[in-house]
């Protein structure tokens, strides 16, 4: 009896498995971490949170999805922005207390979820999320970023900026220009190449701001809120109310990014380690976020579009960016120069990261030899590409259901209950 050969992505520089040398790895991990960093610091900086805390939270709770995922998907996971509302309105009302309290709802509705789906299976995944729903949500969640990405492009404190434009652009074309033109260990650093040019450009041009890094502590410890330590507990409805319900969205943006790394990867993980394991990754890193004070936490598309680019899948790679992350945290100085970085050069940056996930959708199109002469085909992904695009959402009371997840919900309709012609086709 012969034990069955391990699959190995023949695409891959660096697979999920192989482990890099030292100052590679070094490179790599950083090159993640600069990535997520401007999105994931931002979330708490909106909802009246300590940014450091945020840093930490998502650099412990992606080595916990490492963990038990037992280093299969190679996924970052930073401070959730489908909470903010929410988030928002009880900070005004009942304070963090009651944020926390909503955040580990949110986590425990993952869990229960995962049981659910551990007990029933995954079979139904392939008949609800088929190709012709599966590549247009990928595109959609590629280009339902890229307003973000070009509002950082272009504006400073809400109006027009040449010179963040300008930036951005720079950043833009340093990057590709290292993607496409340089070898070794460089051509796999384009996207920290990118960020370091554009940020040297930016200083160049003044719109760097370094006063914060001069005043920062080298060691700083974050301000965390600790459950029955720095507060009481009192049982909040208005947070059970208010955010368990948003982790319906966030798994369905969940379900997106697996999809994605799935294609990336040559790989299924709904399939392997499976649905169960991702979910329960994804909540229990939620609750560690509401713990210490954090946000809520969510896979990152910034950090799929820098594995999509570099064809280095590595989960040793993510997990060197998480360990970075919680060190950093601990070192105002650093933490505090890697937030002096423009949103143009994040801009700049994300303009490639969030279209190279749209082409992975579009991929999925073609190599699945969808024929959009069949109006059922050319409906479903019309639906789900005008929806996610154009921001349509549904909002009731608090609970909103973001126009991706929207989108999402609508396709797998339309697919379940469009008939395989149409009447005219017969």
């Amino acid at each position: 009896m012969t034990d069955k050969k391990e699959f190995r992505n023949p695409d891959a520089i660096l697979d999920i498995k192989d482990r890099p040398k030292l100052l590679p790895w070094i490179g790599l991990s950083l090159q993640h971490l600069f990535t997520m960093f401007g999105a994931t610091v931002l979330v708490p900086i909106l909802v009246g949170l300590d940014p450091s805390i945020a840093l930490f939270s998502s650099g412990v709770g992606t080595l916990l999805y490492i963990l038990i995922t037992k280093g299969t998907v190679p996924a970052y996971l930073g401070s959730s922005f489908a909470f903010i509302t929410a988030i928002q309105s009880l900070m005004g009302t009942s304070g963090y207390p009651a944020v926390a309290q909503g955040i580990i709802y949110s986590g425990i509705v993952y869990i229960i979820v995962a049981l659910i789906i551990a007990r029933s299976g995954s079979d139904w995944i392939d008949e609800v999320l088929p190709p012709i729903v599966v590549g247009p949500v990928i595109m959609v969640i590629g280009l339902g970023l890229a307003q973000n990405a070009a509002e950082n492009e272009m504006f400073n404190e809400g109006n027009y900026d040449a010179t963040f434009f300008l930036v951005a652009l720079v950043t833009l074309g340093i990057t590709i220009f290292f993607n496409m033109y340089l070898k070794g260990f460089l051509s796999l650093i384009p996207i920290l190449l990118g960020i370091v040019g554009g940020y040297l450009f930016a200083l160049a041009v003044g719109i760097v701001d370094l006063e914060p890094v001069r005043e920062a502590a080298w060691l700083q410890l974050p301000d965390f809120q600790v459950m029955f330590v720095d507060y009481d507990v009192q049982f909040s409805l208005a947070a059970l109310i208010s955010m368990a319900p948003i982790a319906f969205v966030t798994m369905t943006e969940h379900m997106g990014h697996l999809m994605v790394l799935s294609k990336i990867t040559k790989r299924d993980f709904f399939k392997a380690p499976g649905l169960k394991k991702t979910l329960l990754a994804d909540g229990l890193s939620t609750i560690i976020g509401g713990l210490v004070g954090g946000p809520p936490t969510t896979s990152y598309g910034e950090n799929i579009g820098v594995l999509a680019i570099t064809k280095v899948h590595s989960v040793f790679v993510l997990g060197g960016a998480a360990t970075f992350a919680i060190l950093f945290s601990f070192i105002g100085k650093i933490s505090s120069l890697i937030y002096s970085i423009p949103t143009p050069v994040i801009g700049g940056i994300s303009f490639l990261l969030f279209g190279v996930i749209a082409s992975s959708g579009l991929r999925i199109l073609i190599d699945n030899k969808i024929d959009f002469d069949k109006k059922r085909n050319l409906v479903i992904t019309a639906a789900i590409l005008v929806i996610g695009i154009g921001g349509a959402y549904l909002k009731i009371g608090t609970f909103e259901l973001t126009s991706m997840a929207l989108a999402t919900v609508v396709g797998i309709i339309l697919n379940l209950i469009l008939p395989v012609k149409a009447r005219s086709e017969e």
